[in-house]
């Protein structure tokens, strides 16, 4: 047909060469990660724990309940200090800054993957020399005024994957500080309900000594009357007063240790010692609670100590791609544009200025110093994996050591409520023997002295179960999970684009 013009058509050769050389253009844009493929250590565990206790192995799907853990202690005061010591501990507020640090990091990281706009006006006055260098009477003005306003912006196209690296990297290691925070509070939580017991500990064996020492008195006025009858030495009343005043000062001992605790307690939960109290309580009924300890494979899940180990170790392989991409080209594309006057007509075309511009750098000879880094990099993520590995162990270590612990008191328990009742039959028929004249107060003294340690014993290994019981809780993540730490997006602490609605504050939910 005349009058309709060809359409020139390519060669089909030259569309089937040209075809993957335009399919790799948006993958070339998209980027190419340098990072190793990453992939948590794995470990050979065994089925089960080897201790035992009073706390029965749990089904796989068991599990420490969520929320407070101490509330299974019974205690209502113990309830409000924990409460007040996660909201007013200075200490797990320092943690708490650490990870709000750590969040802004990885938004600081994460800006350099947006084009870098900014804008700025200017205006002068200038005067030139009149003998300036090389004037050679030019009849030019000497005095001008430059009024320009401009835009500037810059964008990395990051090809290398260098900054999602670097920010990938910083998520890592904000997810690892939300982990921190969270083995804080749970060590600060152990720690406060472990002295809070330790404390009614001392409550019940200044209740023992109390006992004792009117048994004591009793004693003391029973000999006097003896010694008045003269039917009894002046020995037997030097000894039973010597019985009342050591334990009149073991007791006094035992009140000076309450006062230290007591103020550690209140250090702990964020409150000034001189202002601080807890009301003495002889039998404050601390229940001893049951512990689902679950399986060995579960415990990798519920230690905010081993997350955090291990997104160290993501990040660290993380960083490899960041010192491999020193190896290419850094690509930066930049922009200019705006107006300029020696007036204030600056909305004029012609006085217009614009630049456009791509610049590359590129590495070539640097001494070694890129294989260096890369190579420190790789020593960086082999130590991290290492130290994964030591705080998985010492995880491990923990358990088994709180398993046995609690067995072995158990059985203490028992044998010590049974050598109590021995001891306390023992002095109550070796004074009534006494006190009939048909043995000397020597062997009074001994079975007194024989109970009351006993009973203290009794008391402090009472005191033992109850903080192994705390101890065992903490070594199986007090309830914790690896679904409480954020996400890399969620550790993000606003959107680039939003303008409001920075959390100043943000706390990862710990589910308590």
């Amino acid at each position: 047909m005349r009058g309709v013009p060809r359409v020139a058509r390519r060669p089909a050769g030259l569309v089937r060469r040209s075809g993957p050389l335009l399919l790799m253009v948006p993958a070339l844009l998209a980027g190419c990660d340098l990072a190793p493929r990453y992939e948590p250590a794995r470990f050979l565990l065994p089925a089960g724990y080897h201790g035992s206790g009073p706390f029965a192995l749990a089904r796989p799907a068991d599990a420490l309940p969520r929320g407070p853990w101490w509330r299974a202690f019974g205690d209502p005061l113990l309830d409000r200090l924990e409460a007040q010591a996660v909201a007013g501990n200075p200490n797990l507020a320092t943690f708490a800054e650490e990870y709000v640090q750590a969040r802004e990091l990885a938004a600081e990281a994460r800006a350099g993957l947006f084009p870098q706009v900014a804008a700025n006006a200017s205006t002068t006055d200038n005067k030139q020399s009149l003998h300036r260098l090389f004037r050679n009477g030019d009849a030019g003005p000497n005095v001008a005024s430059s009024n320009e306003i401009e835009a500037t912006g810059s964008w990395d196209p990051d090809f290398w994957d260098r900054i999602r690296n670097q920010t990938r990297s910083q998520k890592q290691l904000a997810q690892a500080s939300a982990a921190d925070l969270a083995n804080a509070e749970l060590s600060l939580q152990a720690e406060l309900a472990s002295d809070y017991i330790q404390l009614r500990g001392l409550d019940t064996q200044d209740a023992v000594y109390r006992q004792s020492i009117g048994f004591y008195a009793e004693a003391v006025r029973i000999t006097r009357l003896r010694l008045a009858g003269k039917i009894a030495s002046g020995l037997d009343v030097a000894r039973s007063e010597n019985q009342l005043a050591g334990t009149q000062a073991l007791e006094s001992g035992t009140l000076g240790q309450r006062a230290v605790l007591q103020h550690a307690i209140a250090v702990l939960a964020g409150a000034n010692p001189s202002e601080f109290s807890i009301a003495s309580e002889a039998d404050a009924g601390l229940l001893l609670p049951a512990i689902p300890v679950g399986v060995p494979s579960a415990l990798l899940q519920r230690r905010p100590d081993i997350a955090a180990a291990e997104r160290r170790m993501a990040a660290a392989n993380t960083a490899i791609g960041i010192t491999r991409a020193a190896f290419y080209p850094d690509i930066t594309i930049s922009l200019l544009g705006g107006f300029q006057d020696t007036g204030f007509n600056l909305a004029s075309l012609p006085n217009s200025l614009w630049t456009i511009g791509a610049g590359a750098a590129l590495p070539l000879f640097e001494g070694g110093l890129r294989r260096a880094e890369l190579q420190r990099g790789w020593s960086q993520y082999a130590q991290s994996r290492d130290a994964y590995r030591s705080v998985v162990l010492s995880a491990f270590q923990q358990v088994e050591d709180g398993l046995t612990l609690t067995a072995q008191l158990r059985d203490e328990a028992r044998l010590q409520a049974e050598a109590v009742a021995s001891a306390d039959r023992a002095q109550t028929m070796t004074l009534q023997l006494y006190t009939g004249g048909l043995t000397n107060y020597l062997d009074a003294v001994v079975a007194q002295v024989t109970a009351l340690g006993a009973r203290i014993t009794e008391v402090e290994v009472q005191t033992q179960r109850l903080q192994a019981a705390v101890t065992l809780i903490s070594a199986l993540g007090g309830g914790w999970s690896t679904t409480d730490l954020p996400s890399e997006d969620g550790v993000l602490p606003f959107d680039p684009l939003a303008l409001t609605g920075s959390d100043r504050r943000p706390r990862p939910d710990h589910g308590h």
